[in-house]
């Protein structure tokens, strides 16, 4: 008799729906991806294109009459440099105490051993849902003399009770409590643990919190509108703000040809302001990418 070849084995019909279902996730992930970086991308090349083109829907992939005239104007102010010097000043001194302030709240009251533990946790997380409201925060600034000050736009609004949150659930999650105890056996203190052992095992949230307080100083206008007099002290968002609204009052008040030209210059540097602020902050983004991939799962495991 004849050998029987067997048959090769059917594939699993499970196999096939996991293979559907992952050709869906990757295609909803590409249009999300699309949909995020396109109006980025569109705003580049709209900030080297003649204006008229992008009024006219012209600019889809590339630029259209390119210039550099947005840039040319944007940088003739001199005040532009000084708002460089201050937002900078002012996120890395932010984001140097936001973490220090933070970090240590967090790390505390992850301590089981903390007395009053829960009660000052309740405290922190009503002032996320009430406040003083605006008034109130003004005159307590005032009074405390840090009205008009470098010191108003990085001291009084050092404490995110969110962020406090997420640094707590990871010390509890992350940090066994049989490494303070063996600590101890070797003599050391709380704050040696925390500053020679909690720490270095900390550069994830450590490295996303950085990144939030960064991104939130450098973006940050509402604070210096409302506290700062003094125009050496604006940062970046202040000064674009206040060139924007000059050159459409000139705008708008010209005739003629001349208004033509500071109409054309102010739509020009509505995209040029936008790429001017935005690409220095995304250049920090790649030395924090790594730790990303641990820092979106902060928080995911229940206490």
């Amino acid at each position: 008799m004849e050998a029987t070849t067997p048959a090769p084995p059917r594939p699993k019909k499970g196999r096939s729906s996991d293979a559907l279902l992952e050709a869906l996730l990757y295609a909803g992930a590409a249009i999300v991806l699309v949909a995020t970086v396109y109006p980025l991308y569109f705003i580049a090349i709209a900030s080297f294109s003649d204006p008229s083109a992008v009024g006219n829907g012209q600019v889809w992939l590339y630029p259209r009459g390119f210039t550099l005239d947005g840039y040319k104007e944007l940088l003739k102010h001199a005040n532009i440099w000084v708002g460089y010097r201050n937002t900078i000043l002012y996120t890395v001194t932010g984001t140097l105490i936001g973490l220090a302030v933070n970090v240590s709240a967090a790390y505390a009251l992850s301590r089981r051993d903390l007395v009053g533990r829960k009660a000052i946790t309740l405290f922190f997380i009503f002032t996320m849902f009430f406040n003083g409201g605006l008034i109130p925060t003004f005159l307590t600034v005032r009074d405390f003399h840090l009205y008009d000050t470098f010191l108003v736009m990085v001291l009084p609004f050092s404490v995110a009770v969110f962020d406090i949150i997420v640094a707590r659930t990871f010390f509890r999650t992350s940090i066994p409590a049989e490494l303070w105890e063996a600590a101890q056996l070797d003599g050391c203190g709380n704050l040696r643990f925390y500053v020679r052992i909690v720490l270095p095992l900390s550069k994830a949230v450590i490295a996303v919190l950085a990144l939030w307080f960064a991104v939130g100083q450098w973006n940050s206008y509402f604070n210096a509108l409302i506290y700062l007099q003094n125009k050496d002290l604006f940062p970046l968002q202040l000064i674009l703000r206040d060139i924007l609204i000059t050159n459409q009052m000139q705008s708008s008040m010209g005739t003629g040809e001349a208004a033509q030209i500071a109409l054309r210059l102010a739509n020009m540097l509505r995209y040029s302001v936008i790429i001017v602020s935005t690409i220095p902050i995304m250049c920090a983004y790649p030395f924090v990418q790594k730790y990303f991939n641990k820092g979106v799962m902060i928080g995911a495991v229940k206490e």
